[in-house]
């Protein structure tokens, strides 16, 4: 006997019984999007490596371990998309959707990173993310923190989650902190732990970000980028925690939120929870204006965010917030006897042609009717229909109902989809 075949450590089947409550989300993150005017995109799995490398930042966690690169072969390395900002990018800059132009735009579907496999993050994993091109002005980054405010109001997530905020600054005013953040470490030196000492020259704003209790103090210490913001990126920031105190939107500055992507500028943003341990980012996002022109484009300011699918759904689970397991099928379609079971399956079409919108299933495999009700009661159907081979001369069919206590009836066949109108 061959040796059975298992998924890929960190790349998961989805079952039947997972599937609806991704759906359930999917559906209110599309119809959330389509509600402020974002427009679906959708992009290759596989890109070339040197899009990440330029965006992501070669000195970045992602970049350095955890892509999935291979060479063709043409000879040309490529990866497995870790993240979908750089694609969307990609994609706009290469159709020309960006240039003196704003779109709105929204993506879902599966990232890939090679990392440790634990609870919420997995090494095939799958975002939802939303970009907007084209605007400049702290307004539609409180638009997309508004957009995501609504989400967690329509999955039941409101009391359950935080928005933390902060300010990179310009490419110059974060120059001038990264040298002065520098300087600090070098005192400190010592007491960094070994991740703390590879970034501190290459990426030093991401020890800020490390999760080291150990360094806690240091950190707390360390110069604040506040200090350091330009006038244009402190007047942004402060118009953009305006606009979301009007909207009502509760949120937390903090000094040592800086993203682990090279690619952020001015306005950062998670949506924190303390429902999943140590992994309490349910969303994260910001300002990318630099982002266009460095991947080959004209200078177009941007903002988007994304959230990991995986992560979204475990925190609903664990807080009760989905909805019941659906039922399989509206109708279940029993039959009696070789000629009715022959006539089963056309009947069932034309019921789908007259209802399309009812779930029809048809037993299939035969058996005797004790055995085809407990097929039907187990799909979930609310109503069954048994075609025996005495009504089928005559023109009849049997309507039982299964969830209600409503005595059978037996209707001609010619009556049957508008009788089933009103109660499927």
């Amino acid at each position: 006997m061959s040796k059975q075949i298992q998924a890929i450590r960190g790349m998961n089947d989805c079952l039947p019984t997972d599937t609806p409550a991704w759906q359930h989300v999917e559906q209110i993150l599309r119809q959330t999007a389509a509600s402020y005017g974002y427009s679906e995109i959708r992009f290759p799995i596989v890109e070339m490596t040197e899009l990440f490398k330029r965006s992501i930042g070669e000195v970045t966690d992602i970049v350095e371990k955890e892509m999935y690169t291979f060479t063709d072969r043409n000879g040309d390395s490529l990866t497995l998309r870790p993240e979908g900002t750089a694609c969307c990018v990609r994609a706009g800059n290469e159709h020309g959707l960006l240039y003196n132009q704003e779109q709105r735009l929204w993506y879902t579907g599966p990232m890939f990173r090679h990392e440790r496999p634990q609870k919420g993050r997995y090494r095939q994993f799958h975002q939802f993310g939303l970009e907007a091109f084209g605007i400049g002005t702290p307004d539609i980054d409180a638009e997309v923190i508004m957009l995501t405010a609504r989400l967690w109001q329509q999955l039941g997530l409101t009391p359950y989650v935080k928005l933390e905020l902060n300010s990179l600054g310009s490419t110059e005013a974060r120059a001038a902190y990264r040298d002065a953040l520098v300087s600090y470490l070098e005192q400190h030196k010592g007491m960094l732990d070994e991740d703390s000492l590879r970034r501190m020259h290459s990426n030093p704003l991401r020890v800020l970000d490390s999760k080291n209790p150990a360094l806690t103090e240091i950190l707390a210490n360390a110069p604040k980028l506040a200090d350091y913001l330009d006038e244009d990126s402190a007047t942004h920031f402060a118009r953009l925690q305006q606009l979301l105190t009007l909207a009502g939107i509760e949120f937390s500055v903090n000094p040592r939120l800086v993203r682990g992507l090279d690619y952020y500028n001015k306005t950062v943003f998670e949506w924190v929870t303390t429902e999943l341990g140590s992994q309490g980012t349910v969303c994260a996002g910001g300002r990318y204006d630099g982002l266009v022109e460095q991947l080959g484009g004209k200078a177009t300011p941007a903002v988007g965010f994304a959230l990991g699918l995986e992560r979204l759904v475990l925190l609903l689970q664990s807080l009760q917030l989905l909805p019941e397991l659906p039922a399989i099928a509206d109708i279940y379609l029993m039959a009696l006897g070789e000629q009715a079971e022959l006539a089963a399956l056309s009947v069932a079409e034309r019921l789908r042609a007259d209802l399309p919108s009812a779930r029809i299933m048809v037993h299939c495999g035969g058996g005797n009717l004790k055995k085809q009700i407990k097929r039907a009661d187990k799909s979930g159907a609310a109503i069954g229909l048994i075609v025996g081979e005495d009504e089928l001369a005559r023109g009849e069919i049997t309507v039982k109902w299964l969830r209600e206590d409503k005595p059978q009836q037996t209707i001609l066949l010619t009556e049957l989809a508008k009788t089933l109108a009103f109660t499927a």
